[in-house]
């Protein structure tokens, strides 16, 4: 069988003394490997820096089974990343929560949400917000979707301003006064993106100490539902974005 897709590269192994086996994200077959025959030619080695997009043919006898790949490279991003260091940490952290989802599961959203993120991540201003509105939205693929559209204790729309770490519900100021110590903040942010449907809504710097907020939400969700399930920590490249951001 064979199909033909546009796909993110997330990563290669090497495979023989010429050939990878290339991970990519495509937009109709999720995140599907493939063994690249000369992959790590000088040619090919620009091409499959991670976070370039591609167009990839995959070929197999069956759908289960390994398979050959032949790609032509189409957006190369990569090298714009290499004089920026909170680019970099980005992309290595957008990278491993890609890798989070599993193969040949097709999530449409998620790769158009990529795209947007990888297109601006040399953005200083824009590129952490983003980020943490990618985790909201990796968080709801995986069902574990916070619910910030109105207060958990009386219903109400405005001055939402907490989360429960429990529930993963919003609390306004007033219910929320009680207990704030023991409930996470809701940086205006993401409580106006729309439970992280509108990437570039309002995609302007809110200010780091929001955006670290914003991390500091998504992280103990992350944590509590998707490592903690993998006995796995959050990525090396997140806490090296943070520190950027102190």
């Amino acid at each position: 069988m064979q199909w033909q897709d546009e796909g993110i590269v997330l990563g290669i192994r090497r495979h023989g003394e010429t050939s990878v086996i290339l991970d990519l994200l495509t937009r109709a077959r999720g995140r599907h490997g493939g063994l690249l025959r000369g992959g790590r030619s000088l040619r090919m080695q620009p091409v499959l820096q991670t976070g370039n997009s591609v167009e990839a043919v995959w070929r197999g006898r069956v759908e289960g089974q390994l398979g050959q790949y032949r790609v032509e490279g189409t957006v190369s991003r990569a090298a714009r990343f290499l004089d920026s260091p909170l680019a970099l940490n980005g992309l290595g952290l957008l990278a491993d929560l890609l890798r989070l989802l599993p193969e040949r599961d097709p999530h449409p959203a998620l790769y158009d949400a990529a795209l947007v993120v990888l297109d601006h991540l040399d953005e200083a201003g824009i590129a952490p917000v983003l980020l943490v509105r990618f985790e909201l939205a990796l968080l709801a693929e995986f069902g574990f979707g916070l619910d910030l559209t109105q207060c958990a204790v009386t219903g109400a729309t405005q001055d939402l301003i907490y989360v429960s770490p429990r529930t993963g519900r919003a609390v306004s100021a007033r219910a929320g006064e009680p207990y704030q110590d023991r409930l996470l903040a809701l940086p205006a942010f993401l409580r106006d993106s729309g439970n992280g449907r509108g990437f570039m809504a309002g995609a302007g710097h809110p200010g780091n100490a929001a955006v670290r907020a914003g991390f500091a939400l998504t992280g103990h969700f992350l944590a509590r539902h998707i490592y903690g399930s993998r006995d796995a920590p959050l990525p090396d490249a997140r806490a090296r974005l943070l520190s950027l951001l102190a």
